[in-house]
């Protein structure tokens, strides 16, 4: 059977050649009728692209690479999401490597994108203290997600400094006196929310605040641990806010606060700090302000779209030099470039933190949850970006 050529595709669509080269590369640019019946030819006759003869052409794929540290985190998933829409909506493929969290997979993984001529790439890095943009160093544009940095690159992360502020205010505002901060401040992410707290907190020295720097950030049962311990103090020694530096660690607070007897929220309010949906499946819905990783993977792609525009060439000119006309080409620099782009986060006030008062809080917050989360549930508060 004869290979099929762009050019049967072109002719059993009734389109021209570019118009289903367009189809193939830039299909934002192609009528959404004629796109349906170019991609339905395609099918029918099992055209498939010479991606090697695309990369002879224009020296690199039209795809973007994109490395994560875990996919069992609902931020990253998140951030896998906004960067396909994206990705997708301006005409590049996006492939997604999962690291694992090790760190050799992830140079592994950033090696492979370099090697088959991505367009660029996004690299969440994995959360260790010691991280250094050089780390990632690549000859492609590249940006870097989730990450604060005054390094020269590409860079695009969460407001984490707001979002300790913000449920720090939302403890103000439900009249807490004795705050706890659980969690170990391991890395620049949890170090800014943190100071977000301590900020937000700073004009109420009547609200005693305690930081217990314990706990790694993604391990449920250390927070379990911690909320034991707090729970088997005096009452009178008992925060009456626990603010848990991850969802994860929040949520095993709140498992070892329903087992020891205590009710959340009558007796003590529990609250996360980043926006992690694979830790909301408990009893308790769990209140948290939400860094939108949908947006950062979105607002990632754009950047890097930035960078190529930026790399390419501009229209050659002609100068004179003695008598002869030669052509110069401008390429612009970005080595020295910082661009910081900074997503606001958002509340989301779930059962943990509202007012006892509240009859469907207090049904759920009863030692038998089992048949009330899903149906009793009160609206969410999105709340706004700020």
């Amino acid at each position: 059977m004869a290979k099929v050529k762009i050019s049967d595709v072109a002719r059993e669509a009734g389109v021209s050649l570019g118009t289903v080269s367009n189809a193939l590369n830039h299909p934002e640019k192609v009528r959404p009728d004629t796109l349906k019946i170019i991609n339905e030819t395609i099918n029918r006759l099992g055209y498939l692209p010479n991606q090697s003869a695309r990369q002879l052409a224009g020296g690199t794929t039209k795809a973007f690479g994109l490395v994560l540290p875990r996919l069992d985190h609902g931020f990253s998933l998140q951030i896998a999401s906004g960067a396909h829409n994206e990705a997708r909506k301006n005409g590049y493929d996006l492939l997604i490597a999962n690291a694992d969290n090790d760190d050799i997979l992830e140079d592994h993984y950033l090696r492979y994108f370099m090697g088959t001529q991505m367009s660029g790439v996004l690299v969440q890095p994995m959360a260790t203290p010691d991280w250094h943009p050089s780390m990632t160093r690549m000859p492609v544009p590249i940006v870097h997600l989730d990450i604060h940095c005054a390094e020269p690159g590409y860079f695009v992360a969460a407001d984490n400094e707001a979002q300790g502020r913000i449920i720090a205010e939302l403890a103000i505002a439900r009249g807490a006196r004795h705050i706890v901060v659980v969690g170990r401040a391991a890395f620049m992410q949890l170090t800014l929310r943190v100071l977000g707290i301590h900020r937000a907190l700073a004009a109420r020295p009547d609200i005693k605040i305690e930081v217990v720097d314990a706990g790694e950030w993604n391990t449920a049962a250390d927070g379990y641990s911690l909320g034991a311990r707090l729970a088997a103090r005096p009452a009178e020694e008992r925060p009456d806010f626990v603010i848990g530096l991850t969802d994860v660690l929040a949520a095993g607070v709140i498992s070892a606060f329903v087992d020891e007897g205590l009710n959340v929220p009558r007796d003590v309010r529990v609250a996360g700090c980043d926006g992690n949906p694979l830790a909301w499946s408990g009893p308790i819905p769990l209140t948290t302000v939400a860094p939108p990783g949908y947006e950062i993977g979105r607002k990632g792609v754009q950047l890097l779209i930035e960078q190529i525009e930026k790399r390419r060439p501009t229209k050659p000119t002609r100068v004179r030099v003695g008598s002869a006309a030669r052509p110069v080409t401008t390429v612009v620099a970005t080595d020295d470039i910082n661009r910081q782009e900074t997503v606001r986060p958002f509340l989301l006030e779930r059962w943990s933190t509202h007012n006892p008062s509240d009859r469907n809080v207090a049904e759920v917050a009863t030692s038998d949850t089992s048949a009330t989360a899903s149906t009793q549930s009160p609206d969410i508060n999105l709340g706004a970006y700020l």
